[in-house]
């Protein structure tokens, strides 16, 4: 059964924390949960996620008891999705859980070789949540690496920001921010004005790091929790 084509959609992301005994559990978690929630009519889009400090986007930046989900699904069954058994076994697994209802305002790029993001023209208001996602040219990973420290610096010293972390599906190439910022005025300054940004994306133009890449910007609807350091 697929989901009405003219339902509206909406994001969801998820993040927990664990304790190190439980790393079996997660890893299990990470191979299962996009195939135990593809099922549901409502799903349109979803990535099981590691994280990380969100400094060096290396295989040593990992933080391994910090676990996440993003999700596109059907406006309608964001509290059946919040009550599926694969959010109610991270609940029972983790000391803190993080959840933001997104609404995309614009998005560029694509993950997984699609946009997953419906996302209107209504102006930001508010707190603003910020999605990067890069498949890395796996010969231009150890060049990345050494461009990356100026920008996750800058990033995480920025006016505005709430909140940074590295995400990503692998340990290596498949990596990514989520951010949140105070409004979008603040992103815009860090996304266009600030030297270190400025200076990462000719390089990118520049070295063609990216077989593959996406921007997205989203209006936050409801945050619970937080996203713990």
């Amino acid at each position: 059964m697929k989901h009405q084509v003219n339902t509206p959609a909406t994001t969801v992301a998820y993040f927990w924390r664990i304790r190190r005994r439980d790393l079996p559990f997660a890893f299990v978690h990470m191979g299962i949960d996009k195939f135990l929630l593809k099922r549901k009519s409502y799903t349109r889009f979803v990535k099981a996620l590691g994280t990380g400090k969100g400094e060096t986007f290396t295989p040593s930046d990992a933080d391994l008891t910090r676990w996440g989900l993003v999700m596109t699904l059907d406006e309608d069954s964001i509290a059946e999705l919040d009550n599926h058994p694969v959010i109610k076994s991270w609940r029972k697994n983790s000391l803190s859980e993080f959840r933001a209802v997104l609404d995309p305002i614009s998005s560029h790029g694509l993950w997984a070789k699609e946009n997953p993001f419906d996302y209107s023209t209504t102006p930001a208001q508010g707190q603003i949540a910020a999605i990067t996602r890069a498949r890395i040219v796996w010969r231009k990973n150890l060049l990345f690496w050494g461009a990356v420290p100026p920008v996750t610096a800058s990033l995480h010293r920025s006016k505005g920001l709430i909140k940074a972390i590295g995400i990503g599906e692998a340990p290596i190439g498949l990596q990514g921010t989520f951010s949140l910022w105070e409004s979008a005025a603040d992103l815009r300054e860090f996304a266009y004005k600030g030297r270190e940004h400025s200076e990462a994306i000719e390089a990118t133009s520049r070295n063609k790091w990216y077989s593959e890449e996406l921007f997205a910007r989203f209006s936050v609807r409801e945050v619970r929790g937080e996203i713990s350091s």
